[in-house]
């Protein structure tokens, strides 16, 4: 048994380390939102699983402007990558190298293509290392006023306008019987309009959270009654925005 477990602790040592790097959710300083283990890690290495090319490159020049871009390599992960690429991409970490996984956005592996990376790592004994930075969804929910015992993340509602509305009703429907709240996003140039669903479709006394370019200047996070909601003209398109709503 001894033996074992040392051949599995030499094993993971000749493995390199996957580390979750987050990034800023805008245009602001990356040190207003970032530790310095995301610069001091960012520093050292050169192997990187992103969603994005040329934001990642940013992202990396804006935390640590002495990184030399012709040293950077890259792996793009978005919906056009094959499940079969998965495996080249680490093969870095399987060659005792340290990589990054980068998100276009925030942290990496929560609603973001990266957890796919994630999961192979695992499986793969790789060392998964997260990092500390900015989640909108957390940011949101703390920022919201609502249950933060329980909650849940719905990712995108549906395009379909009826089906849109049904997901609506239930999501309404469950944070009343669990007193649980509800989160969703929406394609932020369609926000505008999504706003004219929920004050349509939800109940008056229903709450709901509007997080919006949440760490930027511009962050606007507001909780009302849907009653209340119906009484302001916003305007949030084309911006990143989180919604919450609960029915108590």
């Amino acid at each position: 048994m001894i033996e074992f477990f040392n051949f599995k602790y030499l094993r993971m040592k000749l493995l390199g380390k996957l580390y979750l790097i987050p990034t800023t959710m805008g245009e602001s300083d990356p040190m207003d939102v970032l530790p310095q283990t995301v610069r001091r890690t960012i520093e050292v290495i050169d192997h990187y699983i992103v969603e994005n090319d040329k934001t990642a490159r940013k992202s990396i020049k804006a935390v640590y402007p002495e990184k030399k871009q012709s040293e950077l390599v890259l792996f793009t992960l978005n919906k056009r990558t094959e499940p079969s690429e998965h495996l080249d991409f680490i093969k870095p970490l399987l060659e005792g190298k340290n990589m990054g996984l980068m998100s276009e956005a925030g942290c990496p592996g929560v609603a973001d293509p990266g957890a796919v990376i994630v999961k192979l790592a695992h499986e793969k004994g790789i060392q998964v290392v997260p990092l500390v930075g900015p989640s909108s969804i957390l940011l949101a929910m703390m920022a919201s006023g609502m249950n933060g015992q329980s909650f849940t993340f719905n990712g995108y509602l549906p395009i379909d306008k009826d089906e849109k509305k049904s997901a609506i009703r239930h999501f309404e429907k469950l944070s009343y019987d669990k007193n649980q709240s509800q989160l969703f996003i929406e394609t932020p140039y369609r926000n505008n309009k999504l706003i004219e669903d929920l004050l349509q479709i939800l109940s008056p006394a229903t709450h709901l959270c509007i997080a919006t370019d949440i760490t930027l200047p511009t962050e606007f996070i507001k909780t009302m009654k849907i009653s209340d909601w119906k009484k302001l003209k916003i305007d949030i398109d084309k911006r990143p925005t989180i919604f919450i709503i609960h029915k108590m």
